[in-house]
């Protein structure tokens, strides 16, 4: 491994010691609606995120907020202390397409239409507000 290669890596090592992680794989819903959750909440206190995704109104909300609260946990067990309110945020929030399955439907005059149902993938990073401060 070269010189700038090991540095790199060093250095991306060091960032990921201060942030946590936590992803949810296939989950049953089209990631264009997965995406719209996840806008909602990119960016924000973490405490002020499971609020807005409490009293959200989409279904895709509950998972993200699960995820979430599993985020938040792995960072807790990392840093060996309790998150407290104002401390962390929501650093990287992001939704990739999962595997589809595809039907088929019955049709009119003996044809059959595709059906995609469509799966995604989350990722979420939580990170200090300190962190954040620091490098800006």
């Amino acid at each position: 491994m070269g010189v700038r290669k090991r540095q790199s890596a060093e250095l991306r090592k060091e960032t990921l010691k201060t942030q946590a992680f936590a992803k949810l794989n296939n989950v049953p819903s089209s990631p264009r609606k997965m995406r719209l959750v996840a806008d909602m909440v990119r960016g924000k206190e973490v405490f002020r995120a499971l609020g807005i995704l409490k009293f959200s109104n989409k279904e895709a909300a509950a998972k993200v907020e699960k995820l979430l609260r599993s985020a938040i946990a792995n960072w807790e067990a990392k840093n060996e202390r309790k998150a407290e309110n104002g401390e962390l945020y929501i650093s990287t929030i992001f939704v990739d397409c999962a595997p589809m399955l595809k039907r088929l439907r019955t049709a009119p005059q003996g044809r059959g239409y595709r059906i995609r149902k469509r799966s995604n993938h989350v990722t979420l990073f939580v990170d200090t507000i300190n962190n954040a401060k620091n490098e800006a």
